[in-house]
């Protein structure tokens, strides 16, 4: 019996960073995907696993049809969010990939276009780019037929703007980021505006907190001024350049402690979106992410 318990473990350890991967993805939320595997986790104690055929199969459905279920009650509960929503920021200088074959669906830009899908297509999505799972394998899953999760994720492809899929490389978008940032420090609006594109839009998440915009900015001229004073504490922040998602993120402190996390989405012909993270709740849980891959035992799964 011990054996067995010892070689659960073993499994599950080891399909733990994928499983995450699954749920954050499908979720955008770091914090509700740690409560989906800890289900899992649990579930995966309770089951005779004698009858399971492949662990990896039984693990990857189990958490991919948990984390639809609350993927279906949270945009109920995100109707109720005050301003725009972005997902859950996680630190991903350990992982790269956050558990993923390839880094799909992982940079903020993207899993926010994601969150407009269906759960069940944004899974279907996730499982195939990601995870690169076989299409039998994802209808199992699902329990779809092969022929419609094709139709799914072919569907959720065409949800991609030109913008998500001709992205810059991660060494250009630092530069652009760090560049925005010293534009933005030293209230350069023109230099900022060299940076964007005509339609750039800035979104942030705030869920009321106080100072942040509550309605997307759009423009050139108007991200730039809004980004100059925006945080209006610019003089008095500390920087910290942070890896988020897979791509470079700054860390703002204030009087010591994170206040803001921010990043941009760019392409070729420039910054497309501006990205801040002023939730309390969502910087305690970029914090909390640092430590995911380190502190993933069993008896804190």
């Amino acid at each position: 019996m011990e054996s067995d318990l010892s070689d659960a473990v073993s499994v599950f350890v080891e399909l733990r960073p994928r499983l995450f991967g699954i749920a954050y993805r499908v979720l955008g939320s770091a914090v509700e995907a740690e409560d989906v595997v800890q289900e899992v986790w649990l579930r995966w104690q309770r089951t005779d696993r004698a009858v399971v055929v492949s662990p990896v199969a039984f693990l990857s459905s189990t958490t991919t049809r948990l984390a639809i279920n609350v993927a279906q009650s949270a945009r109920v509960r995100r109707e109720t969010y005050i301003g725009p929503w972005l997902p859950e920021p996680v630190d991903t200088s350990n992982d790269p990939e956050a558990g993923a074959e390839r880094a799909e669906a992982l940079e903020l830009a993207l899993l926010l276009v994601l969150e407009k899908l269906p759960p069940t297509e944004r899974a279907a999505y996730v499982l195939r780019e990601a995870f690169d799972y076989a299409y039998p394998d994802i209808a199992r899953i699902l329990r779809l037929s092969p022929v419609n999760v094709r139709k799914i994720v072919s569907r959720a492809r065409k949800h991609l703007t030109d913008d998500q899929r001709d992205s810059v490389d991660a060494a250009e978008h630092q530069k652009l980021l760090h560049a925005f940032v010293a534009a933005a420090r030293q209230g350069d609006t023109a230099s900022l505006e060299a940076l964007l594109t005509p339609d750039v839009v800035s979104l942030s998440d705030g869920n009321g907190i106080r100072g942040a915009a509550r309605v997307p900015v759009l423009g050139r001229a108007r991200v730039a001024n809004l980004s100059t004073a925006y945080p209006r504490f610019w003089p008095t922040v500390e920087v910290e350049p942070v890896e988020a998602n897979g791509r470079s993120g700054i860390l703002l402190h204030r009087d010591g402690r994170p206040a803001t996390f921010m990043t941009v989405a760019a392409t070729h012909r420039g910054i497309h979106q501006v990205l801040w993270v002023f939730d309390p709740g969502k910087i305690a849980a970029f914090l909390a992410s640092r430590h995911r891959s380190r502190d993933a035992i069993v008896s804190g799964v």
